[in-house]
């Protein structure tokens, strides 16, 4: 018995057939082998066909089954992620309208601000727990303004995994989950919020039926089935956005557990049992997987855009093209703790959720020509990189978050050792590693979803932790001293 589990991710799209009795991945793949690519008409916007995204989802789904050798009949459930905030509209016949607005186009910031000013910062964020900056919301807003003749053809909008979810099922429908991410969602009267509608002058029939993030949303057609060599009658069993799957994966579920990622850009999701919000909007706060009218579960939110491409940026640009990134780490364990007085503050890639969407670029501060050198620079680097977590952590923890546990996947800066000492030591946590990721944790919860689990305990039970990382207490007053220098150039 097999479940399979697809992340649609902007740069590729991946899919991990999983044993449900065992857990194990017995295949994953992902296409294309280069980045997808974004079409940006002008500066600040970015779209893709989501054509593209079901052709990838096609060779995925190919090369696993090929790979595993399986027969497609054993195969029980279906589980979806996928990039969060896009927006994708069909007509009538389903056809797509227009290229995807993705996550990272900054069209519609205008749209969201406004109306964020216009509805109340405080009504907004008390009942939508974020201002509608640059989600779903605003960018179809754009779209109402900019495209009217193309709007009035829509007939259902939808988030990138909705519309994977339609190509499978032949149904439209979206969950709470989907909806509080587009900025939809009201928190206190437990609905589609009726400001958000008016103030755009949407109409709710615009919004697909509601369906839930774990049961059964639809059964594979023979028309895709025939597609991508499956059975028909598949159950969909599953679909979550990129970050809230991230947490699922690692079986983040409850109040205080936390799950974080560090790639390009850096995450830490958490989740509350509180419907609160951060008065500054420095963070974002959407429903989580099993949040539920009696039953509240956020997942809270902080993104920091300048982390690992930070990183990155150091080994093309001041690195010799024979340093791997397990030489910078090695070079960075030279310098003490603090870097000898250097500070890197890492946000080079555009304006910052966290400081209030400011955009005050990446500096270093006090280097000394006379004493550091390239080990020192990499370290605070990388010490510039957790301590922006770190900044971001003491807003979630402002809102009632705790933070003893961080779950991650053994990849990108959590490989490096002195990043994970750094942050354990840091925030006083435990840091925990694990082999998952974000298509194999959608299998397992598709298992949940088609009732081959009991709970998320059993769903997960079989996660393999790979290391356990204690804060380095003897170390924590030099940490806690860099930590203050570096927010003293914020």
């Amino acid at each position: 018995m097999y479940l399979l589990g697809y992340d649609i991710g902007s740069s590729s799209v991946k899919a991990a057939l999983v044993e449900a009795n065992t857990g194990k991945i017995v295949a994953s793949d992902f296409f294309p082998k280069v980045e997808m690519p974004m079409h940006a008409e002008k500066a600040g916007w970015a779209e893709q066909d989501p054509e593209m995204w079901w052709s990838n989802l096609k060779l995925a789904n190919e090369s696993v089954l090929r790979l595993s050798n399986i027969d497609p009949k054993d195969i029980k459930a279906i589980g979806i992620s996928w990039q969060m905030h896009g927006l994708v509209m069909v007509d009538r016949n389903k056809k797509v309208l227009r290229p995807s607005i993705i996550w990272c186009d900054s069209r519609a910031v205008p749209y969201g601000e406004k109306a964020f000013s216009s509805i109340g910062e405080e009504k907004a964020l008390s009942h939508l727990l974020n201002s509608p900056g640059n989600f779903t919301a605003s960018k179809l807003a754009w779209v109402k303004e900019n495209e009217p003749k193309l709007y009035a053809q829509i007939d259902k909008i939808m988030l990138p995994g909705d519309y994977i979810a339609m190509k499978l099922t032949d149904e439209i429908s979206v969950t709470v989950e989907g909806l509080s991410e587009g900025i939809f969602w009201d928190f206190k009267e437990n609905k589609v919020s009726t400001d958000i509608l008016n103030y755009f002058g949407f109409n709710e029939n615009i919004l697909p039926k509601i369906t839930p993030v774990f049961g059964i949303q639809g059964e594979v057609t023979a028309t895709a089935a025939k597609e991508l060599g499956l059975a028909p009658g598949i159950p969909v069993s599953y679909r979550a956005g990129d970050q809230p799957n991230n947490a699922v994966s690692l079986n983040v579920f409850n109040p205080g557990e936390i799950a974080s990622t560090a790639g390009t850009s850096g995450v830490v999701y958490g989740v509350l049992d509180e419907v609160k919000y951060d008065p500054l909007s420095r963070v974002n706060i959407f429903a989580h997987v099993n949040h539920k009218p009696n039953q509240t579960r956020l997942g809270v939110l902080l993104c920091i855009n300048g982390t690992g491409i930070l990183n990155s940026w150091v080994k093309r640009n001041m690195m010799s093209t024979d340093i791997s990134y397990n030489d910078m780490n090695q070079l960075a364990a030279q310098s003490p703790v603090g870097a000898k007085g250097i500070s890197v503050i890492p946000f080079g890639n555009g304006a910052e959720r966290v400081l209030e969407s400011k955009n005050i670029d990446c500096s270093f501060r006090g280097i000394n020509f006379n004493i550091h050198n390239k080990t020192d620079m990499i370290r605070a680097v990388q010490e510039g990189i957790v301590f922006s977590f770190i900044y971001g952590m003491e807003i979630m923890k402002s809102i009632g978050m705790d933070i003893n546990v961080i779950k991650a996947g053994n990849a990108n800066m959590f490989l490096s050792p002195l990043f994970r000492e750094a942050l354990a030591t840091s925030s006083n946590a435990v840091i925990e590693l694990f082999d998952t990721d974000g298509a194999a944790g959608a299998a397992k919860a598709a298992g949940i979803g088609a009732g081959l689990y009991s709970s998320n305990v059993e769903a997960f039970s079989t996660l393999k932790k790979i290391q356990t990382i204690e804060p380095e207490l003897k170390l924590s007053s030099q940490y806690i001293e860099a930590y203050q220098t570096w927010k003293s150039f914020l």
